[in-house]
């Protein structure tokens, strides 16, 4: 078990649960993204949070996201600073 803290946020009626992660994230394969996926989103709703899980990690090209096509614009304009600013709370994956 791990704590993540996370940025639960309504945006533009959307809601969202934004997950930090490390940029070790990036070295993981698709099932792996995945899994750590269905695992915070189970936790989010076993802690009475709803919204969409979306992992964030910082690679050198920038920061990388899963998200639904339609939030791309908005995750592309996101800044670890501006995650780590909007972090509100704390799930146990």
């Amino acid at each position: 078990m791990h704590w993540f803290q996370i940025a639960h946020l309504n945006i533009k009626g959307n809601d969202m649960i934004i997950v930090p992660l490390s940029s070790r994230f990036s070295t993981k394969n698709k099932a792996e993204r995945e899994e750590t996926v269905r695992d915070v989103q189970r936790a989010a709703k076993e802690a009475g949070l709803k919204g969409t899980v979306v992992p964030v990690w910082q690679a050198e090209q920038g920061v990388q996201f899963i998200a639904p096509e339609p939030w791309h614009p908005f995750f592309r304009g996101v800044t670890m600073p501006w995650v780590e600013q909007n972090l509100n709370r704390e799930i146990l994956v």
